[in-house]
């Protein structure tokens, strides 16, 4: 059986790799690496195959998906910032780029197409537990292109009957996450900063609350997915619980500074994952504990990464406060 993971460089990709290689797929990577890291697969470089490309754009790439059995869509452009200042790149990515794929897995025969979806459309969701029928409120233009690229799955799911299943993954932390330049995820910017001495930069006053998922468990999640009887479905992928970032910097160790309370941003995230639980008997296997040490004991990954300070995030986040409701 073969497997396309696009995107499959990058950091919950290349876990997702990791899963269905161990399994015995042929797995073919398609990956622009703008912030992939070919270095995520040195473990299996030898034994997978690697294609460079841009999926907004048309190209040869699409006949590795027209002959996939699976198709696992996880290539996107993340983060806050830069969808605000660049929107028309995030449109052309999350969802220029599916449309491409879904036309290429329609045109082949594949089995099943599983993507990679954001809890970020829930905006500042309503509920906590938040259920996969709460109400969809992107605050900024990364989570709206996320849900159009969802959107346009679930269409050609009924329309074009291509088996497809969309995962919302909340928070997810692990190995091998993103330490490219940009200001982003609470764990790389936490990671590098202990490994500066610097003090950890605490949003607010630090007692919101995040559904922080280990990434294999979101891995095993896209695999058990993928080979369910299950289509036409929406499923939060969480931890099953919701923790505070207090409570994470205690687990790291160290020193910590408070920054300004950003707008668009949720006191709380916690997914209900009952649906997945039912409909793929899934479960996240990864405590916060766990999760944590694993980071911990890899956490020279993080050595060459940024290390933000309140002065340089100020700087980089201007646009989120000028842009961004309270």
């Amino acid at each position: 059986m073969s497997v396309v993971v696009t995107g499959g460089a990058g950091f919950i990709g290349s876990h997702v790799v990791d899963a269905f290689f161990e399994k015995g797929f042929e797995v073919t990577v398609l990956d622009n690496f703008s912030t992939g890291r070919a270095a995520n697969l040195d473990h299996v470089a030898d034994k997978i195959r690697m294609i460079e490309c841009d999926l907004s754009f048309n190209g040869d790439w699409e006949r590795e998906i027209e002959a996939a059995d699976f198709v696992i869509h996880l290539a996107a452009l993340a983060d806050i910032v830069p969808s605000i200042q660049n929107p028309k790149s995030y449109y052309d990515s999350n969802v220029t780029g599916t449309f491409n794929v879904l036309s290429a897995a329609k045109r082949g025969d594949v089995k099943k197409v599983v993507y990679s979806a954001s809890s970020s459309c829930y905006g500042i969701a309503g509920t906590n537990p938040t259920s996969e029928t709460a109400l969809i409120m992107p605050e900024y233009p990364y989570a709206l292109t996320k849900r159009m690229g969802e959107e346009l799955v679930m269409h050609w799911q009924k329309v074009y009957n291509l088996p497809c299943i969309s995962l919302r993954f909340f928070n997810v932390y692990g190995t091998r996450s993103r330490t490219s330049g940009t200001y982003g995820a609470m764990f790389g910017v936490f990671l590098a900063q202990k490994l500066a001495g610097s003090p950890f930069t605490v949003v607010g006053d630090g007692n919101q609350t995040r559904d922080f998922t280990y990434v294999t468990d979101v891995a095993n999640a896209v695999y058990t997915a993928a080979l369910s009887d299950v289509q036409g479905e929406i499923m939060n992928v969480g931890s099953g619980q919701t923790i505070s970032v207090n409570m994470i910097v205690d687990l790291l160790g160290g020193e910590k500074t408070y920054i300004p309370k950003r707008p668009g941003e949720p006191d709380c995230t916690f997914a209900d994952i009952a649906k997945i639980q039912d409909l793929l008997s899934w479960s996240p296997k990864v405590d916060i504990v766990d999760g944590v040490r694993r980071v911990l004991e890899n956490i020279d990954y993080w050595r060459d990464a940024v290390v933000w300070t309140p002065e340089s995030i100020n700087e980089a986040t201007k646009d989120w406060f000028k842009y961004l409701k309270s």
